[in-house]
């Protein structure tokens, strides 16, 4: 077995998945490879609705990007982690359930 224990999807992928058919091939063959091998895996580069319902409806485990938050400073990060929440956008990384 590989000594990891998540894979993760390049923005580069991610970036045109709803309107590329390759790039949803190769993240959907991307997430099924990962399942087979019992792995957890993240797509990052997240930025839009469609993107991170496309990565859910496919069984991704995590994902991050500018969906979720865009860079903050310190303290900004640090109100973050106290409260869980961004002032304009929702967690940084989300769960999908199984």
């Amino acid at each position: 077995m590989f000594p990891i224990d998540c894979l993760k999807i390049d923005q580069s992928f991610v970036h045109d998945i709803t309107t590329e058919t390759d790039d949803a091939t190769i993240v959907t063959a991307m997430i099924a490879m990962a399942k087979g091998l019992h792995k957890q895996i993240i797509a990052e580069g997240v930025e839009t609705h469609e993107q991170m319902a496309f990565l859910q409806a496919h069984g991704c485990d995590q994902a991050q990007g500018y969906y979720f938050s865009r860079p903050l400073i310190a303290q900004e990060f640090a109100k973050l982690l106290e409260t869980g929440l961004a002032p304009f956008a929702p967690p940084i990384c989300v769960a999908v359930p199984a």
